[in-house]
């Protein structure tokens, strides 16, 4: 697995931040520590019977306790488990896989740690290869993260790249930002982020009021 891919990257920048807070200090994923946050990465690669209660309302309870127990692991074990990455038969010891599929979750997890008191606002400035890898999964994924969006919606970076996020009559919302900003914004996770929103009161209310991300 080469070392420089971007998954593998944000991988240990994420491993790097828990340990810098510690198991206690809050995330951006209500209600979770930090060590409910790595828990969740551990059994989301390593027990997939329980990971499918993330999506799964009805194996949710299972998940839960799973989850409680394993954040009480010794925390340099946990994150140390986290930092090595899936068992040897999960899809993503690939690299291109790795990156597919937790590019966007590493960023934003890492995110979840960096703005746990919830202030808005960047703590880091992303590599351009990171910045990259998020515009483009932006790219395929804000339809879907918007889909619930009753108002046109365009996201849009300060070089003015945009994308359509969710599409309808009228002129509805602009949100601006850099890459990683807007995907906090697309994740649900607006109020920590620095984005400047374009649109009426009332649209932008709307949107605001929006359930977004991919659950």
């Amino acid at each position: 697995m080469p070392a420089t891919h971007v998954a593998h990257l944000e991988r240990q920048r994420f491993c790097d931040a828990l340990e810098l807070a510690g198991p206690v200090a809050p995330t951006l994923c209500e209600g979770w520590l930090t060590r409910d946050l790595a828990a969740h990465v551990v059994l989301r690669e390593r027990r997939p019977d329980l990971a499918a209660g993330i999506l799964v309302p009805g194996l949710g309870g299972r998940l839960e306790r799973a989850q409680a127990e394993l954040a009480q692991t010794a925390w340099e074990s946990l994150v140390s488990t986290v930092r090595g990455g899936p068992p040897f038969w999960h899809p993503t010891r690939f690299s291109a896989v790795d990156d597919a599929v937790n590019t966007i979750e590493f960023v934003v997890h890492h995110e979840d740690v960096l703005r746990g008191d919830g202030a808005p606002g960047p703590r880091r400035r992303p590599d351009a290869a990171t910045s990259k890898a998020v515009w483009g999964a932006l790219r395929r994924m804000a339809p879907l993260m918007f889909r619930r969006s009753q108002v046109p919606v365009t996201l849009r970076t300060p070089e003015g790249r945009s994308i359509t996020a969710a599409k309808g009559d009228g002129p509805g919302v602009v949100i601006a930002g850099a890459p990683i900003e807007l995907l906090l914004t697309a994740y649900g996770r607006a109020a920590a982020a620095l984005t400047h929103w374009e649109g009426s009161e009332e649209d932008i209310a709307t949107v605001r009021g929006t359930r977004l991300g991919l659950a």
